[in-house]
C-alpha cells in the first residue's frame, strides 16, 4: 500500500485498526511512534547496485489504556512528515515488537489495515544459477488425457 492509499483509507475511517497475519488485532491502544523514510543502498549477490525507498511506520503497544489514535491524527503526523522529510508516494513498511521486530506489508480489508508478510528472495536468481521453479503436475491430472496405447486403441 502506498502512502496516498493509507491517507485515503484514513479519512473514511472513524477507527483505526491494524491486524497481524495470524487474524489478532494489535490492541487498540497503540501509538505510531515514527513515520520516517528508510533508504536502502545495497548490492545483491549478483553484483547489481540497487536503490530501495519506503515510507516506515514503526507501531507500539504502551501501558497507556485510554490511548486512541484517531484517523485524523494520523493523517496529519503522515502529511507533516511528508513536508519535513520530503517523502513522495512510497510504499509502507511497518514495524511491530513481536519476539523481535517483525516488517510487514500493509494491505486494507475495508476495516483493518492487515499487516501481511514479507519474504526475502534472491534478487539475482539467473546470475546466481538458481533455476525457475518447475510448474507442479499433479499425476492424477496426466491420467485424464487419453492415451494413445491405451486399452482397444489398437496402436501396439
Amino acid at each position: 500500500m502506498k502512502l496516498s492509499e493509507i491517507k485515503s483509507k484514513l479519512k473514511q475511517l472513524e477507527t483505526i485498526a491494524f491486524q497481524l497475519p495470524n487474524g489478532e488485532l494489535v490492541p487498540n491502544h497503540f501509538h505510531v511512534t515514527e513515520v520516517g523514510k528508510i533508504t536502502k543502498d545495497f548490492i545483491d549477490c549478483g553484483g547489481t547496485v540497487r536503490h530501495e525507498e519506503v515510507v516506515n511506520f514503526q507501531l507500539w503497544e504502551a501501558d497507556d489504556y485510554d490511548h486512541r489514535l484517531h484517523p485524523e491524527k494520523l493523517v496529519h503526523i503522515i502529511e507533516l512528515s511528508e513536508k519535513v522529510l520530503n517523502i513522495g508516494d512510497l510504499e509502507i513498511e511497518v514495524e511491530y515488537q513481536g519476539d523481535t521486530i517483525g516488517k510487514y506489508n500493509l494491505d486494507f480489508d475495508g476495516k483493518n489495515f492487515l499487516l501481511t508478510t514479507k519474504q526475502t528472495t534472491c534478487l539475482a536468481q539467473e546470475v546466481c544459477g538458481i533455476p525457475e521453479q518447475k510448474p507442479k503436475v499433479r499425476l492424477s491430472d496426466l491420467q485424464k488425457e487419453p492415451s494413445c496405447c491405451a486399452p482397444n486403441t489398437n496402436c501396439c
